[in-house]
């Protein structure tokens, strides 16, 4: 365990993710233990940009999106246990298994994703995630990652 406890702020996942709004879908996160776990916390708004198609009448954040968000998690626990420098390298989500979707993500909701690494080699790591609303299983999956390097435009 880290000594702040696991907690990674707002301010360490900006300088930890590449993503922005409205493609930024982790706030913070909690039980960090480097190479090992975390979990990452969404708070689902009624503004996000999604839910005016997605439904109307029943918004409904997309099931890709909580994949997504179970990602970017993985990738802040990358991040962090690398020490990945987000100027030269890029976290790369390389495949997907075992989805599965048991409960909505709705306006108000709190999404925690809790993410497991169940291999680790060199600059890939595999993940096992949950994802949970109000201590219920919304949505899991298997799903790998890879530190890549940026390839710089060419001046």
């Amino acid at each position: 365990m880290t000594d702040d406890g696991g907690k990674i702020d707002y301010a360490e996942v900006m300088r930890r993710l590449p993503h922005r709004y409205p493609f930024l879908l982790v706030d913070k996160a909690e039980d960090f233990v480097p190479a090992t776990s975390i979990t990452g916390i969404k708070n689902v708004s009624h503004n996000e940009p999604f839910f005016p198609g997605h439904f109307p009448i029943d918004p409904v954040m997309p099931g890709v999106l909580i994949v997504e968000a179970m990602a970017q998690t993985g990738a802040l626990l990358m991040s962090k246990s690398l020490d990945v420098n987000v100027a030269d390298k890029v976290i790369m989500f390389m495949s997907i298994d075992g989805v599965r979707f048991r409960k909505p993500a709705r306006p108000g909701d709190q999404l925690h994703m809790k993410v497991v690494v169940t291999r680790a080699r060199g600059d890939a790591y595999k993940f096992r995630g949950e994802t949970f609303i109000d201590g219920k299983l919304a949505a899991e999956a298997e799903f790998m990652a890879m530190a890549v390097t940026v390839e710089q435009p060419v001046a």
